[in-house]
């Protein structure tokens, strides 16, 4: 075996560094001119490709908004096609008429309801259909006929004809 020696301590040269250890520093990190290179190259190519890839995500998006009214609109046609084919069923004509201008066949009488539609009676729940059906059935039977004071009706035909027959006054000159 051989004798064991003291390690030596090791002291920081004071010495100035030389001209390679810029080089020795670069090979530490890595860097070359390639390296830089590349790394530039891919940096204006962000910043060139940038604004593109935001423009070209933009008219994505519009595209398929428009898309989407597209296939809303086609609904819309598609609706409107199954309408007009009712419509030309002469039943659903005359259903029509009944449901929405209140029509009837000759020697039929029409009763027409006013403020009971969708209010139950015995609804005590105290809900709004209770509530209408309690303030209207106040169990008090008048004998008297209410009648409107002026007919509106006769009022806006003489606005009208008055309209089309008088002249204007001229304001007297002071």
């Amino acid at each position: 075996m051989k004798p064991l020696k003291p390690a030596k301590a090791r002291v920081k040269s004071t010495r100035m560094p030389s001209a390679s250890a810029p080089r020795e520093m670069k090979r530490g990190i890595g860097l070359d001119v390639r390296t830089i290179t590349l790394a530039t190259v891919l940096v204006l190519g962000i910043f060139t490709l940038a604004p593109q890839a935001q423009v070209l995500i933009e008219q994505q998006q519009q595209l398929a908004d428009i898309r989407s009214q597209v296939a809303a609109s086609e609904a819309d046609v598609e609706a409107m096609k199954a309408e007009r084919t009712r419509w030309e069923d002469p039943v659903y004509i005359r259903s029509q008429a009944r449901d929405r201008l209140y029509y009837v066949m000759p020697g039929e009488v029409s009763y027409l309801v006013m403020d009971a539609t969708g209010i139950d009676e015995s609804d005590v729940s105290g809900t709004v259909g209770a509530m209408i059906a309690a303030r209207t059935n106040n169990g008090e039977i008048t004998t008297t006929v209410r009648s409107a004071k002026s007919n509106w009706v006769d009022a806006l035909v003489e606005t009208v004809v008055r309209s089309g027959i008088e002249q204007p006054e001229k304001e007297a000159k002071k």
